[in-house]
């Protein structure tokens, strides 16, 4: 394969993620789908991702990361480099859902979701960023979210602006990143309801009189389920999302898009990111870093 890559996942024992680590081997890429609890809590899951890899031929490997941990991160990454001599891409798709009233949320609650959320790719990219820059290529893809620039319900409050803050980490490292001919992608996947274990994993506050306080809101998020299932076409599926995320790591180095949304429903975050995408671009002519729109490439 002439543009095989390697590829770390993170979060790839469900969802969206496995189902990149999936598609990406099928691809013909390298792929090390990691996750925590390898032996542990995960082991049949890992197992599963191994069986079904041997079973295709296919180079599909697993690998223990704690997005929660710098020496897990940097253990990961260390062991891909043993293996391999090379790092090509770092798909950051770890990520965690809470539900419920904001204000039930302690500070200290919202803290660890903005850990798993924000501060665990701030770890992998400590582990992984000396090797891009040493090598002077690379490609950082980001899941984020729609709810970031569309139209989201209530009761998302902490995991939203997790996302909104990953997303804004991205867009800034991407500028900080160009010069080294590392390039940024970042996939938009809108809401699905089948097809990944986000709402039926999902965090709530530990304070239930807070939460009870809200019942005035009784039933309005099984409410906006149940529309969303409405609005949701049948081809909706979250393979979209992985099937995006293969197509852009087969794209040629440089040529990738910044930005990429699957969104079945239509939310409103395509067209806030047409426009938001141009002003940013116009903003950075307007003061001279238009080069840092793009991975330099030498």
């Amino acid at each position: 394969m002439a543009n095989k890559q390697i590829i770390l996942v993170t979060g790839a024992s469900s969802g969206i993620g496995r189902l990149s680590a999936w598609a990406l081997a099928a691809a013909g890429h390298t792929v090390y789908a990691s996750m925590r609890g390898v032996s542990t809590r995960n082991a049949a899951k890992a197992r599963e991702l191994r069986d079904w890899s041997f079973a295709r031929g296919l180079d599909l490997r697993v690998v223990e990361l704690d997005v929660l941990s710098q020496a897990s991160a940097d253990a990961a990454v260390a062991a891909i480099l043993a293996e391999q001599g090379r790092l090509d891409v770092v798909l950051h798709n770890a990520g965690h859902l809470v539900v419920g009233p904001t204000e039930a949320y302690t500070p200290e609650e919202i803290t660890a979701v903005f850990d798993t959320n924000v501060l665990g790719t701030q770890r992998v990219n400590r582990a992984a960023l000396p090797v891009l820059r040493e090598q002077q290529r690379g490609l950082l893809l980001w899941i984020g979210s729609t709810t970031t620039r569309g139209g989201f319900p209530p009761f998302l409050g902490p995991y939203a602006a997790a996302k909104a803050a990953m997303d804004s980490l991205a867009v800034t490292m991407s500028a900080e990143l160009a010069r080294f001919n590392i390039e940024t992608s970042i996939v938009v996947p809108g809401a699905f309801t089948s097809g990944t274990d986000h709402f039926a994993n999902a965090g709530a506050p530990a304070d239930d009189a807070r939460s009870a306080a809200y019942a005035r809101y009784a039933g309005l998020m099984d409410q906006v389920g149940t529309r969303l299932n409405t609005l949701m076409p049948p081809e909706a599926d979250p393979q979209a999302v992985a099937d995006e995320v293969v197509r852009i790591v087969g794209l040629p180095h440089g040529q990738r898009p910044f930005r990429s949304v699957v969104d079945f429903i239509d939310d409103g975050a395509a067209a806030v990111t047409a426009v938001a995408e141009r002003v940013r671009e116009e903003f950075a002519e307007r003061i001279g870093i238009a080069d840092l729109l793009k991975p330099a490439l030498g």
